[in-house]
């Protein structure tokens, strides 16, 4: 009886360092993490767009990725790739400007990236994406209506761009459902809601 109680409490023991690790690794972790309000406000719905666009230019074949609209009213569009380069240029740019670098020039037909793959134009997607949340994260209540200007958003705020940024993207993701319909592929966002 006696060695079953050592056992016992022995495993008892063994769970509570287990336990009491984990909560410090938490903790540490969310420590790490930890943002201004005002910046994990706008981050909340920055990460929405970026989780789903990501996942809509990814659905998307390498061999479509020159797909355009040719029928109704679609004259002069981007093509699919054109479009998410935009998206990534324009990223860099918003943010770049947050930053006071000066921001790449023309991210209206794609900027200076020669990114052309669908791989490459992924990467520089991806990249975008986290540059922007880098420099979202750096936004504060005490900064967050410091002016900023420039050619992306005129004259502005940090906070006015980062906003801009979540439209700016969610614009074109809504623009990009629409291509990959037209190419009988279901967005990924819709696949998860059980929705067509």
């Amino acid at each position: 009886m006696k060695a079953n109680h050592h056992v016992f409490y022995s495993n008892v023991r063994q769970r509570y360092y287990v336990l009491l690790f984990c909560l410090c690794f938490t903790y540490n972790g969310f420590a790490q993490d930890k943002i201004d309000p005002m910046a994990a406000t706008v981050a909340q719905w920055f990460t929405m767009i970026e989780q789903s666009f990501i996942a809509l230019a990814d659905a998307m074949p390498a061999d479509k990725y020159d797909f355009k609209p040719t029928t109704g009213k679609f004259e002069n569009v981007r093509t699919f790739a054109e479009q998410v380069k935009h998206v990534a240029c324009a990223n860099f740019a918003f943010f770049n400007q947050i930053e006071k670098i000066t921001p790449p020039a023309e991210c209206s037909v794609g900027g200076p990236n020669p990114a052309k793959t669908k791989s490459e134009l992924m990467k520089y997607l991806r990249e975008s994406f986290e540059y922007a949340q880098k420099v979202l994260k750096t936004m504060t209540s005490g900064n967050a209506l410091e002016p900023v200007s420039g050619p992306y958003g005129g004259n502005s705020t940090r906070l006015g761009i980062t906003t801009l940024a979540v439209w700016h993207a969610s614009d074109h993701y809504g623009q990009l459902v629409v291509y990959l319909r037209m190419n009988g592929i279901v967005p990924p966002a819709s696949q998860r809601t059980g929705s067509k």
